[in-house]
């Protein structure tokens, strides 16, 4: 009885979510961008979240001119799906918007050089490949050990070696990436102009200003005061509810 309870609650949960989104891109179409907001956050309640969901959420606060919130939506969109180029787009232009233009340090040496290469994927896409190269290396096992001649033995204990290798690469690439992920904490501003502290005090003295859309980066956290870096490397202290984070 409880187990059907349960799925009758995840279907009605599931019909709901859908309902809910095609409700939202109802009223979007219609121009109704606020309602439409409302709908597809009300999705967002039922633990429902997709790389199309928030794309669609960051399109209603770019057309109600929120920089804030698009910018901030359309970055949790690439974080569901990171090679979607419609969503690369849209953020580009919605970061035009944006007041602030902070420039980047551009990252160098070998740390730069292996996270070219490990950010081709991201560390659960990685974890996969690894998966898949395991069943390849069992299979190339079985053909080295049931194999009759000497020829077809060599052949298949080199693809062995190369499995493996695939296999330690994409391990120590997803081990990598997952690092990355983990450490960075990107949060995007919500304030119409904040004043970034030199210290973590209301009355200490600005160290520079940022508007809304600009993205941050956490670095530690005190109280409700989080220590911030900007893509330039300046740094500096804000309180807690005036940034949201994106992860």
């Amino acid at each position: 009885m409880k187990k059907a309870l349960l799925l009758f609650l995840l279907i009605s949960s599931c019909l709901n979510a859908q309902n809910g989104f095609e409700q939202g891109n109802a009223l979007y179409n219609k121009g109704k961008y606020s309602e439409a907001i409302t709908a597809y956050e009300g999705v967002l309640k039922t633990k429902k979240h997709s790389a199309e969901l928030y794309f669609n959420i960051a399109n209603s606060y770019y057309k109600l001119n929120k920089v804030g919130p698009s910018i901030y939506n359309y970055e949790k969109a690439l974080l569901l799906s990171p090679n979607d180029k419609e969503i690369q787009n849209n953020l580009n232009f919605a970061k035009k918007a944006a007041i602030d233009d902070i420039k980047e340090v551009p990252n160098v040496g070998f740390n730069k050089m292996i996270q070219d290469v490990t950010s081709v994927y991201q560390y659960n896409t990685w974890a996969w490949i690894a998966v898949g190269f395991s069943f390849v290396f069992l299979l190339l096992f079985l053909g080295y050990y049931l194999s009759g001649t000497t020829l077809s033995k060599r052949l298949f204990f080199i693809g062995m070696f190369i499995a493996l290798l695939i296999i330690a690469i994409s391990i120590s690439s997803a081990l990598f990436e997952k690092s990355i992920y983990e450490r960075d904490r990107p949060a995007i501003v919500f304030e119409d102009i904040l004043p970034v502290k030199t210290e973590p005090k209301a009355d200490a003295p600005d160290a520079f200003l940022l508007h809304e859309g600009a993205k941050v980066y956490i670095l530690d956290t005190l109280d409700t005061w989080r220590k911030i870096q900007l893509t330039d490397e300046t740094q500096g202290w804000v309180e807690e509810k005036a940034i949201k984070e994106i992860k």
